[in-house]
């Protein structure tokens, strides 16, 4: 596997935290790459996550779209998004990344961090915007911002349109797998780890299409009824780190240590939360028939291995988690307007395309969905660049 682009690490003067950023690859000159926060975030989660960018980029081209897929980049910092330290800290980080986010690399939320508190921070650290790189490549900048910006305004039952895609996209991944597999949606049970912005969305959307959701993790611990959880009623108890206030369940929920998510009973598993979730001890708790990585790199790979010998499908983050980014540019490049109900029918079509091509190739390859999505990207990589030239 070919080394990232670019590769630094960074250190707070004040308290010592470090930051990373990775450049997978450029396209145009552009990478695009979500900014996490966490504890324990380290340089080489991020040069994974870049290179799951760049999959995830080439994955959505469409030599007939306005949008082209950019590079692959990622950045990180290794601090409790809850640290009284951590706003400033941020500040200080994007004020050191300013001139790689003036000039290439465009960012938004990823976990641990709102878009409200990305945008914010930006304004501070003295950046115009998180995607200010990309704007050059904009037919009209000025009519494609103010797109973007009455995008972001939209809310749909109280919830933003930007926290509602991913899930969007999540939710119709699972769906096709089961319409692949002649599974019907009622009677469908599904776990989640995190009811955060990703989780959050892909509850609801699966339960509106019919399933059932009967167990969802948060820091706290796994709310858990086997007839059902009330997800909208959960979803109205978040606080801004996607943490219910227990106040919330009813009788017949309970409330489980924070693992228990794992062995529920239940079809579909969605790890929506950190990276790292599942490993190769705890994922024989697992008796899902689909693993849905809705997080970034959730399953350890030597995890992955074992589930698949046990029949159990996962359904790669390159994949499933990809339609956040791809709405973005989607948005800001002009293929679909300001428009909700716009935005979750070419989100929906887009990823089922994409599932059902990557379900297929691995059916016919003899090989997981994740080698199948792969494959893909790695056909599709050498097209963009022989359009648009080599950066590396």
């Amino acid at each position: 596997m070919a080394s990232p682009l670019l590769s630094l690490t960074w250190t707070d003067h004040l308290t010592g935290h470090q930051g990373f950023l990775v450049v997978d690859r450029l396209v145009r000159g552009v990478a695009s790459g979500g900014l996490r926060m966490r504890a324990g975030c380290a340089l080489e989660e991020v040069t994974g996550l870049a290179r799951g960018m760049t999959m995830k980029e080439a994955l959505h081209y469409d030599p007939g779209s306005r949008y082209v897929p950019l590079g692959g980049a990622k950045g990180g910092i290794d601090c409790d998004p809850r640290d009284p330290e951590a706003y400033p800290l941020l500040v200080r980080y994007l004020r050191a990344m300013r001139p790689y986010i003036e000039s290439c690399w465009t960012t938004g939320e990823d976990l641990g961090l709102t878009q409200d508190l990305v945008d914010r921070a930006a304004a501070e650290a003295g950046l115009i915007s998180s995607v200010q790189a990309v704007y050059p490549l904009l037919d009209d900048e000025a009519e494609a911002r103010r797109r973007l910006g009455d995008a972001f305004a939209i809310e749909v039952d109280g919830i933003g349109l930007d926290e509602l895609v991913g899930g969007c996209g999540v939710a119709e991944a699972v769906l096709t797998a089961l319409d692949r597999a002649g599974v019907p949606y009622a009677g469908t049970r599904v776990a989640l780890q995190g009811l955060g912005t990703m989780g959050g969305a892909t509850a609801r959307f699966l339960t509106r299409a019919g399933l059932t959701v009967v167990a969802v993790a948060d820091l706290k611990g796994t709310i858990a009824n086997p007839a059902g959880l009330d997800v909208e009623a959960l979803l109205a108890a978040r606080d801004a780190h996607g943490t219910v206030d227990r106040s919330a369940l009813r009788p017949g929920d309970r409330d489980l240590p924070g693992d228990a998510w794992l062995s529920a009973d239940t079809d579909v598993l969605v790890p929506a939360a950190v990276s790292y979730a599942i490993d190769d001890e705890n994922q024989e708790r697992i008796t899902a028939r689909w693993v849905v990585e809705a997080a970034n790199m959730p399953v350890r790979p030597e995890a992955e291995l074992l589930l698949a010998a046990r029949g159990v499908t996962v359904l790669p983050d390159v994949v499933v988690n990809s339609g956040t980014n791809a709405w973005w540019w989607w948005t800001l490049f002009g293929d679909i307007g300001a428009d909700a109900e716009e935005a979750f029918a070419h989100t929906r079509g887009s990823m089922r395309a994409l599932v059902e091509r990557m379900l297929a190739r691995a059916r016919a390859d003899g090989t997981t969905p994740r080698a199948a999505a792969h494959a893909i990207a790695a056909d599709r990589l050498p097209l963009i660049a022989e359009r648009f030239g080599w950066y590396r």
